[in-house]
């Protein structure tokens, strides 16, 4: 059974920084575009990130382009999302997920596997 456990959530201030990661069990991790998403209370989950099974592409909402970056490391079968210059508005619990088919990339219904999401909250 696949898992994906994300880490490095926290309470920080407003212009600070957070490094989110989240690793996938399985063999076969380069294979897989991965994808970071978000859902604050009240609110539906919005797209935050996505990257190439290769990491050559990188998609990002515009809430977030040019704050964060989303890259990965398939020797640890990891996801990374370095979060900077954070804002209030930026707080939510931060889901990684993953899928085999291409395109979509912005779409959750699209991905395959879920973990279960670390809270990222910023004061201001």
């Amino acid at each position: 059974q696949v898992q994906l456990v994300e880490s490095g959530g926290g309470l920080v201030q407003a212009g600070g920084s957070l490094r989110l990661s989240c690793a996938r069990s399985g063999r076969t991790f380069s294979l897989y575009t991965m994808g970071w998403f978000r859902q604050a209370p009240g609110k539906e989950r919005e797209f935050v990130a996505g990257i190439s099974p290769l990491g050559i592409n990188t998609w990002y909402a515009d809430s977030v382009k040019g704050r964060f970056t989303i890259s990965r490391d398939n020797a640890k079968n990891t996801v990374y999302l370095e979060m900077n210059s954070l804002k209030p508005e930026d707080t939510a619990v931060y889901s990684c997920a993953s899928k085999l088919s291409s395109g979509n990339y912005n779409t959750p219904t699209a991905y395959d596997n879920w973990g279960q999401g670390t809270q990222v909250t910023v004061s201001s």
